[in-house]
């Protein structure tokens, strides 16, 4: 593979245009409903099914779908061999704290059907769960994550508070019927008793008995639950919590994360909202689509509203249970056309890029690497040494030290995930 050149100057970086990667998992939504369908036809000029499940455009070297760099000529390599042999492009910063690899996987989602209640591991525990179960567990890494939303979009995340769960334990029977009454009443007594309210342990000792049940108490207390909702659906109106359960219950029945759901946040997305992730943190993306960047790495301990492989005992043993609604992000406008998204993690951030027509717009260079996915419209992108037309569903990787342009006659609707500004920055 050449390195980056322009006529023999080796000091003019120029973008490079990626093939990327598609996931088929099953709560994906199905053939052209699926805008991760769509992008991935036009990147890699593939005919879509329209029976198939598209669930996730992954932009990266993450080993479970590595893009590839599209070299012209026939010729073309995995993004992860060409930064190997050609290290330079990640920039000092990058490979003194990451080593020789993209630190950061772009993604695009389109969720059609809940996904699992899970959470993603720190980096100790992702090592010592790769060392012991490798084959569940692909990397040692931990994957804080962000998702930025394309269309309205829901999803659970976090613990509800210590006041909305005494609302749940009071007016949902069929929770205490699972973990017993006497159980709740006598946690929250006894730390009262004795001057605290431990909250994050009765959270926990209650998450636990409910996660670790066996399957016919869960089914009995969904079957009462569900016939008593629809019952009550015939005199009032439901909440959004309540509607939830009986969606979830028929995505996935007996299942005992409907229940669990009951005792965490439901978060409502407008387009261009974004919802940071930490590690250790309960989550599960309900519908909708949206842009997602994360650490770069696969790992996620499961534990309901799932056919795969779940894991209770380490899920309920490494989560927080920190209560109360996440902070919904609204990104920091760079200038009229760009917002950013900054989460508190290092490895990554999110630009979002809104042209209309005739307009311009200067994307300055970064002491370290970007990768830019173009979601609608068209355009150009140009650097000091070529310009690139692009389109929907193109995919590009601009080196460290890159400043490019971006302009379009119509309109233009792109994304740009980079290193966290600060950590390059300020090292």
């Amino acid at each position: 593979m050449e390195e980056i050149t322009n006529g023999g100057n080796k000091n003019q970086p120029h973008l490079l245009k990626l093939k990327c990667s598609v996931q088929n998992y099953d709560w994906g939504r199905i053939g052209y409903d699926s805008r991760v369908a769509t992008l991935f036809e036009k990147n890699c000029g593939v005919q879509i099914d329209d029976k198939k499940h598209y669930a996730e455009f992954w932009m990266g070297t993450h080993v479970s779908g590595p893009s590839v760099v599209d070299a012209g000529d026939g010729d073309s390599v995995n993004l992860k061999v060409w930064i190997v042999q050609n290290p330079k492009v990640l920039g000092d910063v990058v490979v003194d704290k990451w080593g020789v690899d993209l630190p950061f996987l772009l993604k695009v989602l389109s969720v059609g059907k809940s996904l699992s209640i899970q959470a993603h591991p720190d980096k100790e525990l992702a090592g010592f769960l790769q060392m012991t179960q490798p084959n569940v567990y692909k990397d040692a890494n931990h994957k804080p994550e962000m998702a930025l939303a394309l269309t309205e979009f829901e999803a659970l995340c976090g613990f509800i508070s210590s006041e909305e769960l005494d609302v749940v334990l009071e007016t949902v029977p069929e929770i205490n019927q699972v973990v017993g009454n006497a159980s709740a009443n006598q946690i929250l007594t006894v730390d009262k008793q004795i001057g605290e309210l431990k909250e994050d342990r009765a959270l926990q000792s209650i998450f636990t008995k409910l996660m670790s049940v066996d399957q016919e108490v869960i089914s009995e207390a969904l079957s009462k639950l569900v016939n008593r909702l629809t019952h009550e659906k015939e005199k009032r109106r439901l909440t959004s919590k309540e509607e939830l359960v009986l969606k979830l219950e028929k995505e996935y029945p007996n299942d005992v994360g409907v229940l669990a759901a009951l005792l965490l946040n439901l978060i409502k997305l407008e387009p261009g909202d974004g919802l940071y992730i930490a590690a250790n943190e309960p989550h599960a993306y309900l519908n909708g689509e949206c842009i997602e960047c994360m650490a770069a790495s696969d790992n996620v301990v499961r534990a309901g509203l799932t056919p795969k492989y779940i894991d209770v005992k380490t899920l309920c043993s490494m989560l927080t249970y920190k209560q109360g609604l996440p902070e919904i992000l609204k990104g920091v406008p760079m200038n009229q056309y760009v917002r950013r998204y900054t989460p508190p993690f290092e490895e990554f951030e999110v630009d979002q890029c809104v042209l209309d027509q005739g307009a311009s717009v200067v994307f300055p260079a970064l002491p370290g690497p970007s990768v830019f996915v173009v979601i609608s419209g068209e355009g150009t992108m140009a650097t000091s040494s070529r310009e690139d037309r692009v389109s929907e569903g193109d995919a590009l990787f601009a080196p460290a030290g890159t400043e490019v342009r971006v302009s379009t006659d119509t309109e233009l609707r792109l994304y740009r995930a980079g290193v966290n500004h600060k950590v390059l920055l300020h090292p």
